[in-house]
């Protein structure tokens, strides 16, 4: 039996794509260990999926001033002491790093044990955990042809992401009845990432009557943005969240509107769904859903609104014509080599092993 370390924490980013892997690691008789932080989310994540956890001291390394940027290179340091001594404990065979604070000392560790490590990238451009990591990484896979260009030749690996094998075995007829529509109209669902994105339910709401009129909506808005004021209109169901039914709601659905966030896009896009991509703007973030939804963009796999440019016209425009030209995005799609990332990542994973 093969031995595989997992890592990557702080958010469900940096671990469901991890877990992802876990059906085809099992089937090739890999026995797993995930390494997360001591206090992380993630560590009840990996234990409902049945995975041995072990939790190592971890502090974030920020491009900003904070009175934790004095005291967290140390936990960094303790970190890594601790994520060498897993390593010599357990002597895996490979590591898989998806990124995060947690997964550098991981990887500096396992480098120094040599111990391979395969790195994954999931937006365009790398960010600040993967650029430390990334010289003491094998190989290291990413979503998008453009990051290609911005890794080391010798390690880059053009794979799109892992994606739960779980989404893609959805029954529309099972959607249809969880969320109580007929299917006699198109079903448009809209999803802001796990925290739901207040501008897009603001935006979407102002212009419910004129939507319901060629859509039913499914509309996954985050904890607390339930609006009871809207809860009676006919063709419109509400979420705060939403957990195994997912996969056959995402069937149901004909149309999404997304966040560009680069697990939900590669979700969209291993799904052959078309999407209008409204991306964090540049004001909320390091601007990574802009450069994600621009590469899907320019790929035909996406329609991108820009957050500064969306206003009540132009997101009922934008709706209207990505019904119109549904095909020509799932055409793309289907053409698309980046919708098995499990696949490619595992056959990296098997060949650095050996």
């Amino acid at each position: 039996m093969k031995k595989i370390i997992l890592t990557g924490g702080g958010t469900a980013g940096h671990v469901t794509p991890n877990l992802a892997l876990l059906p085809k690691l099992r089937e090739k008789n890999y026995e797993v260990l995930y390494i997360g932080g001591k206090r992380g989310m993630e560590a009840d994540m990996v234990k409902k999926a049945g995975v041995d956890y072990r939790g190592i001291s971890t502090g974030k390394l920020r491009r900003y001033f904070d009175l934790k940027n004095f005291t967290d290179p140390f936990r960094v340091i303790k970190g890594f002491f601790d994520a060498k001594s897993i390593i010599k404990e357990y002597k895996p065979d490979v590591i898989f790093s998806k990124g995060g604070f947690v997964a550098v000392p991981v990887t500096i560790a396992a480098w120094m044990c040599r111990v391979p490590v395969i790195a994954h990238e999931s937006d365009m451009t790398p960010g600040l955990a993967n650029k430390i990591a990334a010289p003491f990484a094998k190989k290291i896979c990413c979503n998008f042809p453009e990051t290609m260009k911005l890794l080391p030749k010798s390690k880059a690996v053009l794979s799109g992401s892992p994606i739960r094998a779980e989404l893609l075995t959805g029954s529309r007829e099972e959607g249809l009845k969880i969320v109580g529509f007929d299917g006699n109209k198109p079903i448009l669902l809209i999803i802001g990432g796990s925290l739901g994105a207040q501008h897009i339910n603001e935006a979407v709401r102002r212009i419910l009557t004129e939507l319901l009129k060629d859509f039913d909506i499914i509309h996954i808005c985050g904890k607390g943005n339930v609006d009871d004021t809207k809860s009676e209109l006919g063709g419109y169901r509400q979420y705060e969240f939403v957990g195994a039914e997912l996969k056959d709601m995402f069937a149901a659905a004909d149309i999404f509107i997304s966040r560009a966030g680069a697990n939900a896009i590669c979700e969209l896009l291993a799904l052959k769904k078309p999407n209008l991509l409204i991306p964090l703007s540049a004001a909320a973030s390091r601007g990574d859903q802009i450069l994600n939804a621009e590469s899907f963009e320019k790929q035909g796999f996406s329609m991108v609104l820009k957050e500064e440019n969306m206003t009540d016209e132009s997101l009922m425009e934008s709706v209207r014509k990505l019904w119109t030209d549904k095909e020509r995005y799932i055409e793309a799609m289907k053409a698309s080599k980046l919708a098995d990332g499990v696949g490619i990542i595992i056959d990296e994973i098997e060949k650095t092993a050996k």
